[in-house]
This record gives structure tokens, sequence and C-alpha cells, in this order.
């Protein structure tokens, strides 16, 4: 399987099993899109006549020789071969978990899945020590031979229950040597509630931290609100600012989304940007079509225009030494996830798993609140092994819409939690986020090529007919 797309002056073919990326010319573009594997050692007839209206049959003929060759070689045109993996897609230990340390938060963001706090219980509350330490005692158990494990602190707002934070950090810290175990902290924000001891605190704690805000003070403020109604931005902005010129090197991302309402949302990437942030992510909010905040199939047009013109500007900045990390067009074509984690995604339900304040075990945040997805609890530390086997085998290679799709193994699927809410399966997966994160895709692959050609000196030629670079006189040649 292939994708070929042309972006920003390149002709790009994407190898889908291999990971081979080709930049070609037009004619290498036009015949190697329209051939159908396994290709014979002669171009067929019909597309060569076809083409030959366009280009002379002798350069057809040797540019066939090259598509055949990468063929031959693996790189073009590959097989899937991943079914070979299938035997591994099975139950593995548990090594991450979601802490809901607090089903409650200070503000009231239109959006929020989790109900503004209180994930559709109807009532709020904050996990106790003793859950907490209960928790920490499970994942030790669940996790098995697993050394590395990782706790993210969620809310609604963890730091509305701060203390008792700090106090599973310490029981688990307490826990490491005994158990031969490491663990990675992370927390998500709002930052409401920062001040200088609890940065102190995250900075030194926290493996990576997540700062909550939209963007523009405007975009912000009309859908992340206070209790009262007022906005949150010109209170968050200096904490967060704070937090992370104190950080160091520390791993941090501030994370918006955006919605109907800024469909611009480039400008408040680079507005971040422009705070001091160099490690930002803004996603597209997923939520029911019929909210008016919600992002819908008339919108797609607007976002595809709107991630082109993110990473062209993306581009510029970091050819001019300025350039910062937008978290969803990171992509390393070189070395990248495995194969389990390609076809497995988040191992949400199997390897990670979420504990709400009350001890209950779930396969992710998103699930907590829907009882009939309940894995287990903390105090019994048995977990529900047919939901287990369940999430296990939900791979690409079980996601039938997902074999023929050309991005399925960078998405692995799409989230299962979201497939289940607006598919109702979680092998389904949710076409509107599957058409955004191939967009993402393209764009962060171009991004890639451009910057390895422009480190080459090969970056495309302004072409001879238009006076521009429109891919006439691109590269010709792959890489695996």
């Amino acid at each position: 399987m292939i994708h070929g797309y042309k972006q920003n002056g390149y002709n790009i073919i994407l190898d889908v099993n291999s990971g081979g990326v080709h930049v070609v010319d037009e004619l290498f573009y036009d015949l190697a899109t329209g051939l159908t594997p396994p290709l014979a050692p002669q171009c067929p007839p019909d597309l060569l006549d076809r083409l030959a209206r366009q280009y002379a049959r002798e350069e057809l003929e040797e540019a066939y020789g090259e598509i055949l060759e990468l063929y031959r070689g693996g790189t073009l045109y590959s097989e899937d071969d991943y079914g070979r993996f299938q035997s591994l897609m099975t139950v593995s230990p548990i090594k991450a978990m979601c802490l809901h340390i607090s089903h409650d938060c200070n503000l009231r963001c239109q959006y929020c899945f989790a109900g503004t706090g209180d994930f559709g219980t109807g009532h709020r509350m904050e996990m106790s020590e003793e859950v907490g330490k209960k928790a920490i005692d499970f994942l030790l158990a669940q996790s098995q031979g697993r050394r590395n494990l990782e706790v993210d602190f969620f809310g609604g707002e963890p730091l509305l229950n701060f203390e008792v934070v700090k106090k599973i950090v310490d029981y688990a810290r307490s826990k490491e040597q005994a158990h031969g175990k490491v663990f990675r902290f992370t927390i998500t924000t709002n930052g409401m509630l920062l001040d200088d001891g609890k940065i102190d605190f995250l900075n030194r704690e926290m493996s990576n931290i997540v700062l909550s805000i939209d963007g523009r003070r405007e975009v912000n403020d009309r859908v992340r609100s206070r209790v009262n109604g007022d906005g949150c931005y010109d209170a968050i902005l200096p904490k967060f600012q704070r937090l992370v010129q104190r950080r160091g090197d520390g791993q941090y991302y501030v994370r918006g989304t955006f919605t109907k309402y800024n469909l611009d949302f480039a400008q408040d990437v680079l507005h971040l940007n422009a705070c001091g942030f160099d490690q930002v992510s803004v996603e597209p909010v997923v939520a029911d079509p019929a909210q008016p905040y919600a992002l819908t199939q008339e919108d797609l047009p607007a976002v595809a225009r709107e991630y082109e013109r993110l990473a062209l500007e993306l581009l510029e900045r970091k050819r001019s030494g300025h350039g910062f990390n937008f978290f969803h067009f990171m992509l390393d074509l070189d070395q990248g996830p495995c194969a389990i984690k390609r076809l497995r995604g988040c191992g949400a339900g199997n390897e990670y798993c979420a504990v709400t304040p009350d001890g209950e075990v779930y396969p992710c945040h998103q699930f907590v609140g829907h009882p009939q997805w309940k894995m287990g609890d903390v105090f019994t530390g048995q977990v529900d092994q047919t939901l287990k086997e369940r999430f296990a085998a939900a791979t690409v290679l079980g996601k039938e819409e997902c074999r023929s799709c050309w991005a399925k193994f960078y998405c692995s699927g799409g989230c299962n939690a979201n497939n289940q809410t607006y598919r109702g399966d979680i092998l389904k997966p949710h076409t509107l986020s599957c058409e955004m994160e191939k967009k993402r895709l393209e764009c962060a692959i171009m991004m890639k090529v451009a910057l390895v050609e422009e480190q080459s000196g090969t970056a495309p030629a302004d072409c001879e007919h238009c006076g521009e670079a429109c891919g006439e006189e691109v590269l010709d040649y792959a890489r695996a």
C-alpha cells in the first residue's frame, strides 16, 4: 500500500508498510500512483499508453525500472507482514496508571469530557491518602516484571488535592527499592492554584507537566471560565510562565483545545510560543456534533488549511533558528515506535488503566463514569481479564476499517474511548478524528522532507514553466 500526496512543492509517496518516504518528480509520481501490485517485469501497456500523452515513452520505461527496483527492495508497495505480530497482541502487565486524584474542578470548561470534574456522577469528590496508597500497591502488583512505572495525577484539578498528591509520591518512592521499580510521575493542571511551593514540588518530582490553556485570551476565556463565569487566562498565564522558567530543561507542554470558535487555531499555537512556551499542543475538540463548539465534517477543509498554514510557519521558524515543538507535528521517521506500539497504540485497558477517587479501575480516564467499563478495584486487586483481553485485541489488525487506511501505523486505530463514544464500538474509528489525524501526518512528513532536502541542498527547484516550486523538478529518489 502507498499513499501519494502533493504539498508545498513536493510530490511525496509514503510506503505504508515499510515506512519508506519517497520524494519524486511528476513523472515518477504519476506512474507510481497509477500502479497496482504485484508489479510485472514490464510496465502495464494501458498505463504506459495513457501517460505517453504527457511524457516520453523512454522516460516512462526508465522510471518504471526504478519503481520496480524499489518494489523488489521492499521500500515501495511493500508487503504487509504485521500479521506475524498477532501472537504478541496478548494481555500485558499494567505499567501505567492515571490517578483521578480529584473529581472536582475550579473551572467550568464548556467542552470538558469529564463533566467539569465529576465525570457525570453528579457528585464531586477527592481521593483519600488510603485509596492513593492502595492504587500504588495495585500498580506494583499488576506490573509484574515491569521495572519502569508511570503514574499521572489527573482530575478534575489535581492541585485541589495537593497534599494527597505529595503523600502518594512519597509512598511510591518509599516502595521503589524494595520492589525494584522506578516511578515516573506526571500531572495535568489548569494552573489556578499554582504557587512557588507547588511549582518547586512539581518541578522536582514530575517527569512531565501538562499545562492546560487554550491560547489567546479571548479564545481561552470563551470556553474556559471559573465557577463564577469569569475568565482564567490572566490568572494562569504568569503562573505557567514562572513554572516553565524555573523548570529548566525538564519536560512539559502547554496543552490547548481548539473548537469551532477558533478555526484559526494556528494563531493560538503561535501565541503560546510568543508567551515563552516552546512545547505546544493544541488539539481538536471531540464532542457531540450538536454542541455549538463541536467540530463537524463541514469544518474539515478549514482545519486542513490551518494545519498546512501552521506547518509552513513552523518551517520558516526552524529555518531562522526560532523553531519550537508542536506536538502533532513531532514525527520520527527513522526510529519511531516499535511494531507492537504501532499496532496497539496507547495500551488502554491492557497496559494502562485509570483509578477513581473511590478506588474503581477503568480502562482509561475517558471511560470513567461509565459503570459498564469498570474493570475492578484497588482493594481486591482483581482485574476483569475478559475486558483486558478485549482491549489487548483492540489493535489495527482487529479494526476492519483501519486495514485499508494509509495512516494506520501512525494512529494505531485511534482513541478507543472516542471510538466507543461516537461509533459505539472500540473497534470502529471515529471518522472525524481520522481525517484530522491524516492531515496532521501529511504536514509532519512534508516538514521532515523539506528540512532534509534543504540540508542536502536539494529542495524543490523553481519550475521552468511556471516559475514556482511546483514540484516539476523535484528529487527522484527514495529513503526507507
